[in-house]
This record gives structure tokens, sequence and C-alpha cells, in this order.
């Protein structure tokens, strides 16, 4: 991995500093920025944090202490985040490029003498959809068969009923469509799960950020170009696209300058660490604009695949459908061969609020608190009265999990054990709506500080509501998913 500019992770070691060795462990970054989370809330966590040898392996049951501290305590969720952030601000640096000795992050924003970007628009032609439709499983559902569809994921447990709310408020509010009292920042807009499409079909304001790559911006000036808004991006020298790891001080400055309020959307990806280095940036980015804006509002993505307080209906659910559930009549010998690791009931007999915990292992740390990252932010931002969308999407079939041969077949098996996998298409139009309805009616700070507003719009595709702990079933839907992949 390339840590030699830009948005860096910091040295490791006072000794490695001392001895001039670049060594820069996302472990030790990691264990660092959970470890502060915890300490104001419960201080023998981050302890226990602190003292942990096998990160890579171990770091599951912490990531789920972060989300257990604040179930009874809303006010303590909101501590997390906050000291999870400013860790993470702390922590992280910046090397300009070509130079030596790192930075506070902040030092990115820095831009004196730097020459500003430049920006080029497309604009489509085609007239503004104010109609909110859905594709899915081929076909593109229009009012009543969008109800029926949602309605059908809610009776299945698929997605939490707010969800149902929410797309009716969409579907009988055609104008909230109408977003041109708003200018749209979408980082990482190539991305599958991000709403760049749907917001140039409904006639949006886009200024779009990705790398400055040829390829990827023929196809988005395309996409504009047969859309209803607009699109500005960035360029420097008639090249077009920003790398937000090391331009992060000007793409700051361009977007602090923009004359419409901003709604900042964050959906970056990148393999490995570098997805961490990316969320630290963009974060960043967040809070410079932040403190320089009072029309700013954000938006994110949950990834479904993390741990979450979930309300006592969901866990009713799962707990009723625990005896009927798929593979039940051999679930004893199984369980008994596994030592107990397979098909574990998923929560307690009786159990009310409770917690799910949806981490995949195979996708690691970094991936996991570059996602917390995002979640701290919308908490700490709506806590401060910012307008803030923020919403679990559903698994998906994105690029980067069917790449993962582990991960396409649980994805492929997942069906048997009750869990939906969506395709891009319908999950990026899903969230776009739910997005809308967040910032037409006050979002995440609507709602009960904690966990209730993270549940409140969950489209989980069902693991909160299945009777199985997700990580037990893993392994089996994996194996049956290998046939479907191969049929």
């Amino acid at each position: 991995m390339n840590h030699s500019s830009g948005v860096v992770f910091p040295v490791s070691s006072s000794e490695a500093m001392a001895e001039g060795k670049d060594e820069r462990s996302t472990s030790a970054f990691g264990r660092g920025v959970v470890a502060d989370a915890l300490e104001a809330v419960d201080p023998p966590g981050a302890a226990a944090v602190t003292r942990e040898t096998g990160w890579r392996s171990a770091y599951l049951k912490h990531f789920r202490r972060l989300v257990e501290v604040g179930l009874v305590k809303p006010d303590d969720a909101v501590q997390v985040a906050r000291d999870g952030l400013s860790s993470v601000h702390e922590r992280m640096c910046w090397l300009p490029d070509g130079e030596q000795g790192d930075r506070e992050l902040a030092a990115a924003f820095d831009t004196a003498g730097a020459p500003r970007l430049e920006e080029t628009t497309v604009r489509g032609d085609a007239a503004p959809d104010r109609e909110f439709t859905l594709p899915y499983k081929g076909k593109r559902l229009r009012g009543n068969d969008i109800r029926t569809q949602v309605s059908d994921w809610v009776a299945r447990g698929v997605v939490e009923p707010g969800v149902a709310t929410a797309v009716e408020a969409v579907l009988d509010n055609p104008d909230w469509l109408d977003l041109s009292d708003r200018e749209f920042v979408v980082l990482g807009a190539t991305s599958q799960m991000g709403p760049l499409r749907s917001l140039l079909r409904w006639g949006a304001k886009v200024v779009a950020v990705d790398l400055p790559r040829q390829d990827l911006w023929d196809r988005t000036f395309e996409l504009a170009a047969a859309g209803a808004g607009t699109l500005t991006a960035p360029m420097t020298d008639g090249v077009v696209g920003a790398d937000l790891l090391h331009d992060l001080g000007r793409v700051g400055a361009w977007l602090a300058d923009r004359p419409a309020p901003l709604v900042l959307g964050n959906y970056v990806y990148a393999d490995g660490a570098t997805n961490l280095r990316l969320s630290a940036a963009t974060d960043a980015l967040a809070q410079h604009l932040l403190d320089r804006r009072d029309d700013l509002a954000l938006s994110f993505l949950a990834t479904p695949t993390d741990v979450f307080v979930v309300p006592a209906a969901a866990v009713a659910q799962a707990n009723d459908s625990y005896d009927r559930a798929f593979l039940a009549k051999v679930r004893g010998p199984l369980r008994a061969l596994s030592g107990g690791r397979l098909l574990k009931r998923q929560y307690a007999p009786g159990a009310d609020i409770s917690i799910s915990d949806s981490i995949v292992p195979q996708q690691g740390p970094n991936y996991l608190l570059a996602k917390r990252i995002h979640r701290w932010r919308a908490t700490a931002a709506a806590a401060d009265g910012r307008l803030v969308s923020m919403n679990i999407a559903p698994p998906t079939r994105t690029r980067s999990v069917t790449k993962n041969r582990a991960l396409a077949a649980a994805y492929a098996g997942a069906h048997r054990f009750g869990v939906e996998v969506f395709d891009p298409s319908t999950s990026s139009s899903l969230m776009a709506a739910l997005m809308v309805h967040d910032l037409r009616t006050g979002g995440v700070g609507a709602l009960p500080v904690g966990w209730p507003a993270e549940a409140a719009h969950a489209a989980h595709g069902g693991l909160w509501r299945v009777a199985y702990e997700p990580r037990s079933a893993l392994g089996i839907a994996a194996v049956l998913g290998v046939g479907a992949l191969r049929g």
C-alpha cells in the first residue's frame, strides 16, 4: 500500500520516528482510535483494546463494545462518536507531496499559494422526472407496485417498517423531487451505491468528485448529458477529477465557496487500508465545511455488515421464526459437530431490544473503522443540530463484493436464510429516495438520539430479523452459494 504522501497513517512508534523509519501500522492506528472512543464512557473496555495483541482477528468484540455502550444511555453513543472522531483527526497525518515530516491532518487545508481548482459542467436536456420509480428484478416499479413491494419487504423482515413510511411519503409528495434548492456534492461519484443517477434524473444540481481517470469521467459525462440535471466536476490543467487523498485542501476551498446550500454525500470506497485513509480524508473535509458553512447537510450510507442495536419487534420476529428456520431439523447435529459455532440463535428467548452483530470478518478492521467514522459523524453532526441523512443500506451485489469469492458465494446463498441481497440499481434508487425523505423531514435530528435514529429506516436485507446469528450461518450460505454461482 502507498503511505508515501497525502493523508497518511501516523508513524507507529516513537522508536521508529527517532530512527527515521517510515513504519505506519494500520492496526496501531485502529486500536488507538477505538480505545480513545471508549475511554470516557468505558475505561475497562478501552484498557482491553489497548492490551489487545491480535487486533486483526480479535477486533470484532471491541467494535461490538462501541455499540453496546450506547444501548442504555444514548448520550454515551454521542460521546463515543465525538471522541472517536477527535482521535481520528488527532492521529491521522498530512504529508505534502515531495516533503518530509508529518503534519496534523488539518494542515491539508492550508492551500496558500496553491492554484485553485477549475471546473467543468455538463447539462442534461431531458425533462426532470417528478415520479419516484424503483428498478427491481428487471422491471421499473411505479406507484402502487412500489408500495406493494416495500410492504412485502416489511412483512418478510427485509427492511424496517420506517422504510415503508418514508417511501410512502416520497410517493405522496412528488414535489420533493424538485431539488433545485440545494447542490449535491457526491464524493465517490461513480460509486454503484451512490445517488448520482437518481439525482440527475430528477434534475438536481450535482457536484461530482472522483479520481482523475478519464474512463470514469467519460461514462459520468455521458450519464449527465442524458439526464435532466447539471453536473459540475473539478479540473486541473484540463484533467477532470480530484484525488481526495492528495488534493484535499483544494477540494475543500472549492466547495467552501459554492453559492448554493450544499448536501455533502459520502460514497467513497477503496480496497484495504486506502479505504480508511479516504474515510479520514472525507471526514476532515466534512469538518472543514461544517466549520465554514451553516447551510451544509450531510448524507451517508451505513453498511449492513456491522453491529447495531435493534428494536424489540425485530428481536421478536427472529425468535418467532427460530423453530421453523432453514435447517431447523438438523440444527442440533450441525451445532454439535461445529462446537456450537454454526446456526447460533441470534437473540436470547424473550429478549427485548438487543444487538445484531453482522460483521463479516473477511472485510477486516480497516473497512469497519472506515464505516464507523461515517456513523460517528452522522451522530455527532445531528447532535449539533445539523441536517443529516444516514441510512443502513441493504446487502448489495456491488463489484467490491462480487470480486471477493467468499462474500459472493455467501450472498448467493443468503436467500436460504431469509436475507435478500439487492442489485445495485435497486439499492441506489431506494437509498436516494430515503435521502430525499430525510432532507424534507429533518433527517436524523428529527428522531431520538442514538440507536433509534439508525434503526428507523434500516434496509438491512433481513439480517436483523433472521433466526440465526448471521456470522454463524455465513459458512453454510457460502457453501450453498457456490453451486448457485456455478449455475
